[in-house]
């Protein structure tokens, strides 16, 4: 049997198991499947339209169809004249799509990336709200980060990162931490994060948090409650910080 025909046989089966769905966005489950199973490493360049089309026996405006898909979710990029390449977790990309407080004053640059320092990191098992939070078992392990994250040394959040442990194991053994951990994530331990789901609300801050970020007991604060997910949809960061918006708003692109 041919590469082709058992690309169309493997694309046919998927179609069957995941109940009727467009020609193309089979191709996106194929292409994602590919990623998740680290066949293309993060910066690899993808083979071209053409021979991805050869491949899985579909026309190459079925594969493009679905690698805009992929590049509307940032999970690959297109360079003009160059191709299409598997995301990267840079500093930049990270500003950009996950970091959404904004100056009040100016544009966000590499200028406004927060700096991190490691405050501790301990595991334990998960609490009920860290599994409902991750989709853990009852007796799975967490880790816990705590941080404090300053703009041009003032200090701006106070944040937790809740992980599994399973899927992070050795990462007590990373020092030091750094400060783009989704780069990190992806590199080390294969979890790439490609989407989050952040819940927002206006809080008073407690007496722990109004010390770690120098203000006053009581002062408003923005916490921000979000779960990041992986290529393979499973949740894998329960990330909550606490944020000081006297000089910064959030900013949400709506489409």
């Amino acid at each position: 049997m041919s590469k082709v025909e058992t690309s169309r046989q493997t694309i046919e089966q998927n179609a069957k198991s995941l109940g009727f769905r467009p020609l193309y966005a089979q191709v996106k489950h194929q292409l994602l499947e590919r990623l998740i199973n680290k066949l293309w490493m993060p910066g690899d360049a993808l083979p071209s339209e053409q021979q991805l089309a050869v491949e899985l026996g579909v026309s190459q405006g079925t594969v493009r169809k679905a690698l805009d898909e992929l590049t509307n979710e940032n999970i690959v990029v297109r360079r003009q004249g160059r191709g299409t390449f598997v995301a990267e977790h840079t500093q930049e990309r990270a500003l950009f799509q996950y970091f959404m407080l904004s100056p009040d004053e100016g544009k966000k640059d590499d200028k406004h990336f927060p700096q991190s320092q490691l405050l501790s990191l301990d595991s334990g098992s998960a609490t009920h709200r860290e599994r409902a939070a991750l989709d853990l078992a009852a007796n799975d392990q967490v880790w816990r980060l705590e941080r404090n994250r300053s703009l041009q040394d003032a200090p701006l959040i106070a944040e937790k990162i809740v992980l599994p442990k399973l899927l992070f194991d050795g990462l007590d053994e990373i020092k030091p931490l750094p400060n783009n951990v989704y780069a990190l994530f992806d590199q080390k331990f294969g979890q790439s994060i490609v989407r989050a789901e952040e819940k927002l609300k206006a809080v008073a801050a407690e007496e722990a948090y109004a010390k770690r970020l120098g203000c006053a007991t009581g002062t408003p604060l923005l916490r921000i409650d979000r779960i990041a997910f992986a290529l393979s949809g499973r949740p894998v960061e329960w990330r909550v910080y606490y944020c000081l918006t006297d000089n910064f708003h959030y900013v949400s692109n709506l489409k």
